[in-house]
């Protein structure tokens, strides 16, 4: 199967908030184009660069990127300084300027399912309201045994997360008649530390990170791509323009399939931010 057919439900799922290069308007009515959505930043290419550095990036630690439907709200945890917990910041789009937020003090690791109005937060969620977003909810059973740290979602609901423990599995769990079945173990080639899942919006493939010996650094960046009998294709690492000897992590494809985002820690409370053009992910279906 090609590529471009492979990836079609996720590209056509996307359609309605996908900019296409084409002009969009902010709140206030002035026409704003694709790549000015994103911070106002001249698009990636092949290789990674850091997101933003001049409104993002501090001398503190900024990672776990998450990034509203429409493109115009950029939530990230920043810790360092008088940001002791892993503060929640939102980067959103009012009247023509990028204004700064903090959202919370301390938050969980975020992620915006597909619909929009849910902002998972490991085990915890916030949904959206005339106002904004609610206030923390548990998520409960069955997810509330599990020390989990990023859980994303598909858009039938399904859940996909790691635990916080070495040699843990990634798992998920299916929304059946609005009721979460027990968490099942994930049937993927994973090695010794896999945390952080992004499932893909049609479950087509999913990216993790991973701590193995044959890898660049740290923890790796990996994909796997489902396979035509439902199984899951062997782990593919994103190579060395994304890996490092650093802690690669943390990786998604924004809403609208262009770029791939990440960050890089060096340890301590020091990370950044990276995005990349997302052909570069999707070229490596061919490799499995």
């Amino acid at each position: 199967m090609k590529i471009s057919q492979y990836l079609l439900p996720f590209v056509i799922l996307f359609t309605s908030i996908a900019c296409n290069n084409k002009a969009q308007k902010s709140k206030v009515g002035k026409e704003i184009s694709s790549e000015e959505i994103y911070l106002g930043q001249n698009p990636p290419g092949k290789e990674p660069e850091l997101f933003a550095p001049e409104i993002i990036k501090t001398e503190y630690r900024e990672a776990e990127l998450a990034i509203s439907n429409d493109l115009k709200t950029f939530y990230f945890r920043r810790r360092g300084g008088k940001y002791e917990n892993n503060a929640l910041v939102a980067v959103e789009l009012k009247e023509d300027k990028w204004v700064e937020s903090v959202i919370a003090p301390k938050s969980g690791e975020p992620f915006i399912a597909p619909n929009g109005n849910t902002m998972h937060l490991g085990r915890n969620y916030r949904t959206k309201n005339a106002s904004g977003w609610s206030a923390v909810k548990p998520l409960g059973a069955p997810f509330n045994k599990f020390p989990i740290m990023r859980l994303t979602a598909a858009s039938n609901g399904t859940c996909y997360f790691d635990e916080a423990s070495k040699n843990g599995p990634l798992r998920y769990s299916r929304l059946i008649n609005g009721k979460y079945e027990e968490p099942k173990t994930l049937n993927l080639d994973v090695g010794v530390w896999n945390a952080h899942p992004f499932i893909a919006p049609d479950e087509s493939y999913i990216i993790w990170d991973d701590q193995r010996d044959d890898g660049y650094g740290d923890s790796d960046l990996y994909i796997s791509f489902r396979q035509q009998d439902n199984s899951w294709g062997p782990a593919i690492n994103l190579g060395d323009k994304i890996n490092t000897e650093f802690e690669d992590a943390y990786g998604s494809i924004s809403p609208d399939g262009k770029y791939f985002f990440f960050h890089r820690s060096y340890g301590g409370n020091k990370a950044d931010i990276f995005w990349v053009d997302a052909e570069a992910i999707k070229n490596l279906k061919h490799k499995q």
